[in-house]
């Protein structure tokens, strides 16, 4: 409850909200199109914002490539969510993989952008993203064992060991990654 010395938190206004969703959807964009080549600058102009309202939002661009890799782990989410979840034959897990690898396909220059930026902490996600995508991913395993279309030994922690196969293969372009996906299923069928 707030007090006179802790006043409440007001939601920002709908124009500095707004703003802040252009620069990202912005960001998202070139940075999937050109990877780290990217500066601040050709964010702002790509926004229709000015360079010092980039500034106020993320103060460096490090700050502006996490952002963009949290709303991008917030779509992977809400597809989890609203399409992987309502699957009904045990398939959500499956769906969630083929999805994964498409966003990763047209986001490499993202990745390779939030990979610059971690160094050798990757590109997975973190914080409070990390642990809903863990919870949706739990459910979707739980409901594809009780459907009987996943093996019983199947964790989240493979489903991340997965999706890091798919980045490796989509960044160096070594391969085929849907038929990498397609083989990787079917090893997690029951035998």
């Amino acid at each position: 409850m707030p007090t006179e010395s802790t006043p409440a938190r007001r939601a920002p206004r709908a124009d500095v909200a707004r703003n802040r969703a252009r620069i990202l959807e912005a960001a998202r964009m070139l940075f999937a199109e050109r990877g780290n080549a990217v500066q601040m600058h050709e964010v702002a102009s790509a926004a229709g914002v000015g360079i010092g309202t980039v500034y106020r939002h993320f103060a460096a661009r490090e700050a502006l490539i996490e952002a963009a890799a949290e709303h991008r782990f917030a779509d992977i989410e809400e597809f989890a969510q609203s399409v992987c979840l309502a699957d009904t034959h045990g398939q959500g897990l499956a769906r969630y993989l083929r999805h994964v690898g498409e966003v990763l396909e047209r986001d490499r220059g993202l990745t390779s952008a939030i990979e610059a930026a971690r160094g050798a902490a990757g590109s997975e996600p973190r914080g409070e993203a990390r642990a809903r995508l863990e919870e949706v991913i739990g459910r979707l395993i739980e409901r594809g064992q009780a459907a009987g279309a996943l093996r019983p030994d199947c964790a989240v922690a493979d489903v991340y060991m997965i999706s890091g196969c798919l980045s490796s293969v989509i960044r160096t372009r070594s391969g085929d990654w849907r038929r990498l996906l397609d083989l990787v299923v079917d090893g997690l069928r029951p035998r």
